[in-house]
């Protein structure tokens, strides 16, 4: 999808559920660490695998969504910070929009800390935003917790335990804690409505894309 999103300057968004697993960063994979944390994963239900981008781990349960969202560039040396910014406030206004009560912010001690992240408003962390850019294009993508905050926790724990990092349950959060639904089809078709809004939509499935994309 980024390759598509750079070669034809047509920007592209998908939002869908991984399905439950363990994704563990580039930090992780070097951390001594390591092989006790993908283990504590396994012990615990959660497939491990690796990303390319992002930083430290993060859990994905059943109803856990991700988003990316595809963006031709001219240059790709700016805009950075700006597409951060956009993608924070998109995201807050969507979920909101499906009645959730959040914030952008992190709370301490949280899984996968960084910037730009989302909250319940004076809770536990939601969402986190990534970004990886190309020459011609750049991906920012995230992670969504719809629901089941207690597996992700008990996984959390014994993950971050594992590779020796601070780590608080407490700073798990989730949109239906929030007041938002407690599954995923209405938070996706709030996170599609705040992405695309007041942009030509034309949708694509999975399966007509070419191969390697997904």
């Amino acid at each position: 999808m980024l390759a598509e999103a750079g070669e034809s300057g047509l920007p592209a968004l998908r939002v869908w559920a991984p399905g439950r697993s363990l994704a563990f960063g580039r930090r992780d994979a070097h951390a001594d660490g390591y092989a006790r944390a993908t283990a504590a994963a396994r012990e615990h239900g959660f497939p491990p695998v690796e990303r390319s981008v992002g930083g430290r781990a993060v859990a994905y349960a059943e109803s856990t969504l991700a988003f990316a969202h595809a963006i031709p560039l001219d240059d790709a040396r700016v805009g950075l910070n700006d597409r951060y910014e956009d993608a924070t406030s998109t995201l807050v206004a969507a979920l909101r929009d499906a009645g959730a009560d959040v914030e952008r912010g992190e709370p301490p001690a949280s899984y996968c800390p960084g910037d730009y992240s989302v909250r319940v408003a004076g809770g536990g962390k939601v969402a986190g935003i990534a970004q990886r850019v190309r020459q011609d294009a750049a991906l920012v993508s995230g992670c969504v917790t719809v629901a089941e905050r207690g597996p992700i926790r008990a996984v959390l724990a014994a993950v971050y335990d594992a590779l020796g990092v601070p780590f608080d349950p407490e700073s798990v959060g989730s949109v239906a804690r929030a007041g938002g639904p407690n599954g995923p089809t209405a938070v996706r078709e709030a996170l599609e409505a705040g992405f695309v809004e007041g942009r030509e939509v034309e949708v694509r499935n999975v399966a007509d894309l070419p191969a390697g994309d997904g």
